[in-house]
């Protein structure tokens, strides 16, 4: 954990610069978070802190990023969602069984999946596999919003 907040302390300014984000202001900040949250490799957490130093309104960056995140997980629920079974059985070879057991399991606990979609790497996996066993739209979308506002209240009060 503090190895990854001194890797984004560090990079941040690098990162916003790269991208020529710092001209784009809010649009930027609501852009970026929006692909973070797809299965673009992009760092949405380093991007928000960048914006909280350069845009200096704390509470119109937390609602930009918030619903750009937000947006982009229900994108690629949705992405999940055009996925076939066949296809992960062929494609990646997992036999039915197992597609089936792994259904049973996000049936009982899979749209609580949806508080944790904002952890890097694996959180954009959780959503997509939402999408795929399809849990119910409303409380899964509402998890994930929680999810990913309670994810930059704790940047903004560590940053501020």
């Amino acid at each position: 954990m503090i190895v990854s907040i001194v890797v984004y302390v560090f990079f941040v300014p690098i990162l916003y610069k790269m991208f020529d984000l710092e001209n784009l202001g809010l649009i930027g900040l609501f852009i970026g978070n929006l692909l973070a949250a797809t299965i673009v490799p992009f760092s949405s957490d380093a991007l928000y802190v960048a914006s909280l130093f350069a845009i200096k309104n704390t509470l119109l960056c937390f609602v930009v990023a918030t619903i750009g995140n937000w947006i982009g997980s229900v994108i690629t629920y949705y992405c999940g969602c055009i996925a076939k079974w066949e296809w992960i059985s062929r494609w990646f070879k997992v036999d039915m069984a197992t597609i089936e057991k792994q259904k049973n399991k996000i049936d009982r606990y899979g749209m609580w999946l949806a508080l944790v979609a904002w952890v890097p790497f694996v959180g954009d996996m959780f959503v997509l596999a939402l999408g795929f066993y399809r849990t119910p739209k409303i409380p899964t979308f509402l998890l994930l919003l929680i999810g990913k506002a309670s994810r930059f209240a704790v940047w903004t009060v560590f940053f501020l």
